[in-house]
């Protein structure tokens, strides 16, 4: 096996080229993007609706490749060259009297495939005119650091409400680990496939505001072990509605967990009752790990392991003896327990970095967003007299500020920090260095013959004691391969440290054995290319106790906000929904700072069903009386 060699900082089949410097005194230039790609507009269907898109299906030439990322931050090793051409010499030439304006292009893809992604770049050094509105207001400056699925949302809101917006992303494109790219071969490549599931309320919305049909069906899903298939579980909207939990209780297709065994887990329905989302809550389970949890209320050890367990490692990212009790409670309540239709799960027709991150940013761009790649943050510009935050440094560069959106992952948060003279003066920013992150694994496939694959998703366990997988039918899933002669399947593992030091070989070799394990037919093909991702701290850990440790939406600094998954809200959500809607937060926050524009529209988590709404009653009513007692909270 080959693997693709290249200095850091360039993913595979990426390209930044500058195509020109250049000094003006003028208002800014325009703002372009210029796309071209398989993306085509689609009529617009409800996101509920399940529906089937055109095919759009490539042919590119065979290539092993093989990307490392460090601390998932976008560190690119591994990979293809980079060609970077500057044609002026004074690309960091600060004018106090003008302005000085860069202009870049992004390409993604490889040459002469049309679907190259030309991001035009503008942005200003230390003598930015600040842009003004139609009536000679001068428009108050936004930077928003980090391009996820946080970043983006802020951006997005925020330019439609008058706001000059620049957003500073550390890697090559927008979309951050979600982005996705090419090889030199064309084929897609992603850090893991992502679901987006019925709760995700408002990306869906998103996606129908923007006019985008980038979802599959909803899909059926299994699950298996090393003594092969343990749970099928169907699309539970098309089966008859059930009182929650019941409906997941009932409907799902245990095949070899026993009756008694699941009984065990009807008692832990006080802990679900209980854990409410607020602050009192997330405090009281905090300390316990989820095995704990799971323990005190009586499950038994097969329960635990062949099906609580299983959904931490791929739904926290590690297993239960490292998960907090209340972050372990808040993810199964969303996805699994709050509604019977919680854990149906669409899938992108392609990586979310072309179907959504793509159309998206040119429509931002053209709206007047400026993205900047490869710009990391090393420090922040504190007025004195203010206390407030005027500007964010990325090196030798400044970006004036009015106010600053922090929209990074945990490992890049704690790096910034580290190097910040201002950060480093806040308790809260300091407290970033308790929390940790998971290392995360991606092995796409590409086989010499088609392999029968029942379902398109499915979870895997008991292959490795600390280490959850997925794998997916690429060719059910992604236009690119549905008409591919061979079967293309991604295998992704969390938690996956172990792994990590492996050759590209012995973890090709090693998913094999373990998707042969699953579905014996693996045995049989072979492997024509393959594709290894590693990324170090790329995921949240909400380990136990790191609850007071996350940051909060607001922090010390008036005009200094956070948006991302790991940051405390009480909206309910997780994962890329919560991500989107701390980033539709946090430009709300912004918005009320200046008392300029509309508050972006939020929709809420579905509300919780009369019985469980009952109950909740109940039990703080209860709560209630017991705090009034003598010693109530004496004891620990």
């Amino acid at each position: 096996m080959q693997a693709v060699a290249a200095p850091a900082w360039n993913p595979v089949g990426v390209r930044f080229l500058h195509r020109s410097s250049q000094v003006t005194s003028g208002s800014n230039g325009a703002i372009a993007c210029h796309t071209t790609s398989h993306h085509r507009p689609y009529a617009h269907l409800p996101s509920t609706q399940r529906f089937r898109s055109p095919r759009n299906v490539g042919n590119p030439s065979a290539q092993v490749s093989s990307c490392n990322f460090l601390s998932g931050d976008l560190q690119w090793f591994g990979c293809t060259s980079v060609q970077l051409t500057e044609r002026s010499p004074r690309k960091n030439q600060s004018l106090r009297g003008g302005r000085h304006s860069i202009r870049a292009s992004l390409e993604v893809g490889p040459v002469g495939d049309g679907k190259s992604l030309q991001l035009k770049e503008s942005f200003s050094g230390g003598g930015h005119e600040a842009a003004k509105e139609g009536g000679g207001e001068e428009k108050k400056k936004v930077v928003v650091v980090g391009a996820g699925w946080a970043g983006l949302g802020a951006a997005h809101h925020l330019i439609k409400q008058g706001f000059d917006v620049t957003l500073l992303e550390a890697g090559p494109q927008p979309g951050g680990l979600v982005a996705g790219w090419k090889t030199d071969a064309g084929r897609s490549v992603e850090v893991g496939i992502h679901g987006f599931w019925y709760p995700y309320r408002n990306i869906f919305a998103l996606t129908d505001e923007l006019g985008l049909r980038p979802f599959t069906d909803w899909t059926k899903s299994s699950q298996y072990s090393p003594f092969g298939l343990e749970v099928e579980s169907p699309i539970f909207q098309e089966m008859p509605r059930l009182p929650s939990p019941l409906g997941t209780f009932v409907w799902t297709q245990f095949q070899r967990l026993p009756l008694a065994d699941r009984l065990t887990a009807l008692p832990l329905m006080y802990a679900v009752v209980d854990f409410d989302n607020s602050d009192e809550a997330w405090s009281k389970y905090d300390k316990l790990t989820a095995r704990e949890l799971f323990k005190m209320y009586g499950c038994s050890e097969r329960v635990y392991t062949d099906a609580f367990n299983p959904m931490l490692l791929v739904g926290l990212f590690a297993p239960g003896e490292q998960c907090s009790a209340a972050a372990a409670l808040g993810m199964l309540y969303y996805f699994i327990l709050a509604h019977q239709a919680d854990f149906d799960v669409v899938w992108c027709r392609g990586t979310v970095g072309e179907q959504i991150f793509r159309p998206w940013v040119e429509r931002m761009q053209n709206q007047g967003v400026r993205f900047l790649a490869n710009k990391r943050v090393s420090d922040l510009v504190l007025n004195e007299q203010t206390g407030a935050v005027s500007g964010v440094v990325c090196g030798d560069e400044t970006f004036d500020a009015d106010t600053v959106v922090f929209s990074v992952g945990i490992s890049g948060m704690q790096r910034i920090v580290a190097g910040s003279s201002v950060l480093r003066t806040r308790d809260e920013f300091l407290s970033t260095a308790n929390l940790g992150a998971v290392d995360i694994l991606a092995v796409r496939l590409w086989l010499d013959k088609k392999i029968p694959i029942p379902k398109p998703s499915n979870a895997c366990f008991g292959f490795d004691s600390t280490t959850g997988w997925t794998f997916f039918d690429l060719n059910a899933l992604h236009d690119e391969y549905r008409d591919e002669p061979g079967t293309v399947v991604e295998a992704d593992f969390y938690h996956a440290n172990q792994f990590l030091p492996l050759s590209d070989d012995a973890i090709v070799r090693k998913v094999q054995s373990y998707l042969a394990t699953c579905i014996p037919e693996f045995g049989t093909a072979s492997v024509k290319e393959s594709a290894v991702v590693r990324v170090r701290r790329a995921v949240t850990h909400f380990s136990p106790g790191s609850y007071p440790s996350l940051m909060r939406g607001t922090t010390s600094f008036p005009n200094v906000f956070m948006s991302g998954d790991w940051i405390v809200n009480r909206h309910g959500s997780w994962s890329q929904e919560k991500a989107f809607v701390t980033g539709l937060e946090a430009a709300n926050r912004v918005v009320e700072l200046f008392r300029k524009g509309t508050l972006a529209r939020i929709v809420p988590v579905e509300d919780d069903e009369p019985h469980v709404t009952a109950l909740r009653q109940v039990n703080q009513a209860a709560k209630g009386v017991i705090s009034r007692l003598p010693f109530a909270n004496y004891f620990l």
